[in-house]
């Protein structure tokens, strides 16, 4: 086009300046005398006209590819023709075979659209939105993969959109359960500093509608707790129409979720726990603020700042998003939750507790007080075993302790160390195996009154004289937080202006 105009431009400066003919003008430019014509008469050259492929071959089977496109307005929607299905009925039905696969696509993509129109269908039509600063939101979940402690993991990915701004809150949990949606909903609401003053958008989750109720419009039988919970908070859901026909009410979440897998979870993030992935998002968030969305002048950072000012405020009181449950602990004192079981203090054995069920952790209580707290199992019948739960049972039982459940996931976890297994391996050489286990008992009872630091720096001291008994390890114990010490990975430095002071081995001043 920019060749044209300068050719144009050229040929109309030389009749001009020039006074040249029509014919010495096509001479000079290598052009017809009719486009020297079109040049003289206007500046702008005419518009080319677009190149029409003719296809005879097809024009015998319009009629017939346009009934199929006109069955499809009654069709249900998944066993509509497909281009693909239009070239294989008009060659198996009319033997159409001289026909390409590329003539039938182009026919059908055009004359679909034109049947729809003309039927009065514009599903495919936008309308555009404007949204007022701090008054909706979007929430939804989303699939995603993550390399948890080795293993490939199923998770959930809780979204929150402010509409306004697209400021964004997400949260990776276990599952898609009632309480990672009030917990994800609380943690937005608390990163937000506010609570949009409108409304909410989501789909039909099962975790706030029970009911839908259909030709009835918008109307819907909520959980219990939902309501509850929204009602603490003092906002109104609003809950999209079923099915892909209420997609595009809540399309700014549903881009979200895919735009933030995207770009910070592919690939699969490697962690230990869903608590140093959140960590990770937290700052990935943030991050986010600085980004523009489409063609806007300001950053989603910008323009949220603006709209905390008109959210509305937090309650005084935070809402408890655990799922309250009562189990009775077992002979094993396991209680099961959600068919996965996790320790209690054996002295509850036969008693009903109450269980917070969170998305993450599992609390565990006697009346008002904390007895337990568990990380949250996520596989079907696994388990969670605290060592410390089962101490006063095996002081009467030491020789159940070295093949029991609790000491292996203990020395999965790291609490029980390489020092804890040489006073072990110590003491049951100097008081056979059921005396040396009630000592390392007695070593992992100091556990609850002592930092596992201090404990460790007690046990190498007590290793070091040759003093394998849980009294001398509750007195070095306390000398090394006396001083301060920071761990048992650092070495003591004795100072050298006091007496040295050594725990002597009663065994030793024996001999």
């Amino acid at each position: 086009m920019e060749l044209r105009v300068e050719k144009f431009a050229q040929i109309r400066r030389d009749e001009r300046v020039e006074g040249l003919s029509i014919r010495e003008l096509a001479r000079r430019h290598s052009v017809g005398r009719e486009t020297v014509r079109q040049a003289l008469r206007q500046a702008e050259p005419p518009a080319k006209k677009p190149r029409v492929r003719s296809a005879p071959r097809l024009d015998v089977f319009k009629a017939i590819i346009d009934r199929m496109l006109t069955d499809d307005l009654t069709a249900p929607k998944k066993q509509r023709h497909t281009a693909r299905r239009v070239f294989a009925r008009l060659a198996d039905e009319h033997g159409a075979t001289e026909l390409s696969y590329s003539t039938v696509r182009n026919y059908v993509r055009l004359r679909r659209a034109q049947i729809n129109t003309d039927a009065g269908r514009l599903g495919d039509a936008f309308v555009p939105q404007e949204h007022a600063p701090g008054a909706e939101a979007e929430v939804d979940f989303g699939d995603v993969y993550v390399i948890l402690a080795g293993a490939k993991t199923k998770c959930q990915l809780f979204a929150f959109r402010l509409c306004h701004s697209g400021k964004a809150v997400h949260r990776v949990y276990p599952t898609s359960g009632q309480e990672a949606f009030l917990e994800g909903h609380i943690a937005a609401f608390e990163t937000l500093g506010g609570i949009p003053t409108k409304q909410i958008k989501y789909d039909n989750l099962t975790d706030a509608v029970t009911t839908v109720i259909f030709g009835t419009g918008r109307r819907r039988t909520e959980n219990p707790r939902w309501l509850l919970f929204h009602s603490h908070y003092g906002f109104d859901p609003f809950y999209c129409l079923p099915g892909i026909d209420g997609a595009h009410e809540k399309g700014g979440i549903e881009g979200d979720v895919g735009r933030f897998r995207r770009n910070h979870l592919s690939p699969m993030p490697v962690v230990d726990s869903l608590a140093e992935l959140n960590e990770k998002i937290i700052a990935w968030d943030e991050a986010d603020d600085a980004r523009r969305i489409d063609s806007r002048i300001r950053t989603v950072g910008q323009d949220f700042a603006t709209e905390r000012l008109l959210l509305a405020p937090l309650p005084f009181e935070r809402f408890d998003p655990g799922l309250s449950l009562t189990p009775r602990v077992d002979r094993s004192s396991l209680v099961t939750v959600r068919m996965a079981k996790y320790s209690v203090p054996a002295r509850m054995i036969g008693r009903p507790v109450r269980v917070s069920l969170r998305a993450s952790e599992v609390l565990i209580f006697d009346g008002r007080t904390e007895i337990a707290r568990h990380p949250r199992v996520v596989a079907v019948r696994g388990q969670s075993v605290q060592l410390d739960h089962y101490l006063e049972v095996l002081q009467h039982k030491p020789g159940a302790l070295n093949g029991s459940t609790a000491l292996a996931h203990a020395r999965k976890a790291g609490t029980f160390t390489t020092a804890h297994d040489a006073f072990w391996a110590a003491a049951r050489k100097t008081d056979g195996d059921a005396g040396g286990t009630k000592a390392l008992i007695d070593v992992l009872l100091l556990h609850r009154s002592m930092a596992a630091g201090d404990v460790e720096a007690g046990i190498r001291a007590a290793l070091t004289v040759g003093a394998v008994t849980a009294d001398v390890v509750a007195v070095e114990a306390r000398l090394h937080q006396a001083r301060g010490g920071p761990g048992a990975s650092r070495p003591r430095i004795a100072d050298a202006r006091e007496p040295e002071r050594r725990v002597i081995s009663l065994t030793q001043r024996r001999l």
